[in-house]
């Protein structure tokens, strides 16, 4: 067996031990990576559709499409993706045993105004060789996409610079997130308390805590992603540009009366509603239309 991280003898010299060329070797590495990266974008496209399947449900669905995989590589893949269907929800992160956890902030929460509730999560964007983590930062009443960023790694970085993006635009009374370890960091929390943010965190066996930002996953992936097959991270910044361009200001969305998040986000901050007596308006848990 090669061990290519092996540095007291180099690849060549093991090639040559155990009779193989090395052109056959790297044909076999190659092979490898690209077969896997095949089976990671059959299994973001199904998760899109079933969020509820774990490593069982998926690798019997993998098997049936042809593809003779077992449990092990199933459940190697879904990590590095960063997918668990624990609830159905993608869960990109773990939470940190060190980092700072705060209680869930919205149960009973009338949502009726922007710049109420942010949200923010990350997922799986695949690329025609190899993939990228893409996070973003919505407000949770219109659905407007205040700011996004693209990374090749789960680190808290782009998630704090994304973050960053989008207190440049407005502040949020309340702020929601998963438990992850990129939104419990140091960083994150602590441009949020600067802010004098109210910070919430969707507690365990929570489906519907960040719904409305894991639906714009769906809808992300079937108008744009896998429409197109980007070659670098430039092709899939480039892409991503001009697609959530589109959604904040063109696509129309029946949950908001068919109107667009922009027009929502922007006009009622200039023009707050008035509130009625005995009216009350609670966003509820929908899917994105």
């Amino acid at each position: 067996m090669i061990e290519p991280g092996y540095e007291k003898i180099p690849i060549t010299r093991q090639c040559e031990l155990l009779r193989l060329s090395r052109s056959s070797y790297y044909y076999v590495s190659d092979r490898d990576d690209s077969y896997n990266q095949l089976l990671m974008n059959r299994i973001d496209e199904q998760f899109t559709k079933t969020p509820f399947y774990g490593v069982p449900k998926m690798t019997v669905w993998l098997r049936r499409q042809g593809h003779p995989v077992n449990p092990k590589r199933v459940r190697r893949l879904m990590r590095l993706m960063g997918l668990e269907a624990v609830y159905p929800k993608p869960c990109l992160s773990k939470a940190s045993p060190e980092n700072r956890k705060y209680p869930y902030l919205l149960k009973d929460l009338v949502i009726d105004h922007p710049d109420q509730v942010w949200c923010a999560d990350m997922t799986y964007i695949r690329m025609l060789h190899g993939f990228v983590y893409l996070t973003v930062i919505m407000d949770w009443y219109s659905r407007y996409v205040l700011s996004w960023e693209i990374s090749t790694t789960m680190d808290s970085g782009f998630c704090v610079s994304a973050l960053d993006q989008a207190l440049e635009l407005s502040r949020p009374e309340i702020f929601n997130t998963d438990q992850g370890s990129q939104f419990t960091s140091t960083d994150f929390l602590k441009r949020l308390e600067e802010q004098q943010v109210r910070i919430s965190m969707d507690g365990r066996g929570r489906v519907y805590d960040n719904i409305f930002v894991e639906r714009l996953w769906r809808t992300v992936k079937y108008e744009e992603v896998y429409l197109h097959q980007y070659t670098m991270v430039s092709d899939a910044r480039r892409g991503l540009d001009k697609y959530f361009l589109f959604y904040n200001m063109e696509r129309i969305h029946e949950s908001l009366g068919y109107r667009t998040p922009y027009e929502i986000y922007v006009k009622e901050r200039l023009n707050p509603k008035p509130v009625q007596a005995n009216t009350v308006h609670q966003i509820q848990p929908t899917f994105l239309s």
